[in-house]
């Protein structure tokens, strides 16, 4: 069934059920507001229980370990992602919404692929700029448990199996892996912004929207896309507590530049969100 969903031209949103109890989590870029009436899907992620079956979910950098460290730059990325939710995401938002919804929230194999492909690339492009590392820093996030290419390329040949034909890689996911590349070499406070964003809102709203798709098309298959090796909540601070040790060594100036990015970055994913509507 097709629910109805607010689409900015900036994120993406959407809608869904989910059961009474809901477990507490803290707000983490790509969001999505699931309530009755109506949906929503935005570039930000906060799961919050607001009436019986009705949640709200968010896609941000935040996942939902029950710990988190205080203080350290991981926190003020974490403020400024939270800013860029609406006051209907998160009492923390700070950002109007951009318009009534304008679609249905229906989501198609075709459209999910390619997502899926885009993603891919993305992910493919980051863990290449690591491995890399261009900047001595990047090196310290190799191999942190939180990679998702081989993951990724498990279920596109499980697609392919299924007779399903695997697009190529569309302008979004070019695009953004473009921008990467080019980050990489000159910014390394942006790109690290990009990488924060990128792997810890997968680990929180995109398991949730996973999960829905699952649901809705794939007869509640879970990817592998949506599965880690080993204690997720471990693997989130371990690399929460190496992005602490990097901008240690930031000035303020550096620390700020970083944190200007993340608008950016949720333009970038919430682009390739939306292909999953496509």
């Amino acid at each position: 069934m097709a629910s109805t969903l607010p689409l900015s031209q900036s994120h993406s949103f959407s809608t869904i059920k989910l059961p009474n109890r809901v477990p507490k989590s803290t707000p983490a870029p790509s969001s999505f507001l699931f309530s009755k009436k109506t949906s929503s899907l935005s570039s930000q992620l906060t799961l919050s229980s607001t009436r019986r079956h009705t949640v709200v979910v968010a896609a941000t950098t935040t996942e939902m370990p029950k710990k988190q460290s205080k203080g350290g730059f991981v926190d003020e990325m974490r403020a400024v992602a939270m800013k860029l939710h609406t006051r209907d995401q998160s009492r923390e938002g700070e950002k109007e919404p951009e318009g009534p919804p304008v679609v249905k929230w229906e989501p198609s194999i075709n459209g999910y692929l390619r997502f899926l492909v885009d993603s891919k690339l993305v992910y493919d492009t980051l863990e290449a700029i690591v491995e890399k590392a261009p900047h001595p820093s990047y090196a310290e996030f190799r191999n942190t448990g939180l990679e998702r290419s081989e993951a990724l390329k498990k279920d596109l040949e499980w697609f392919k199996e299924q007779g399903h034909e695997i697009p190529e890689p569309s302008s979004p996911g070019i695009s953004y892996a473009r921008y990467l590349e080019e980050l990489s070499e000159k910014d390394p406070q942006a790109f690290i912004c990009h990488f924060y964003n990128t792997y810890f809102a997968h680990t929180a709203g995109g398991r949730m929207i996973g999960k829905k798709v699952a649901e809705m098309i794939l007869d509640k298959k879970e990817l592998e896309f949506y599965k880690w090796e080993g204690n997720l909540s471990k693997l989130l601070q371990n690399v929460r507590d190496k992005l602490n040790e990097v901008a240690a060594n930031w000035s303020r100036e550096e620390k700020d530049h970083c944190l200007e990015e993340t608008e950016k970055s949720f333009k970038h994913s919430g682009k390739i969100l939306r292909l999953i509507l496509s």
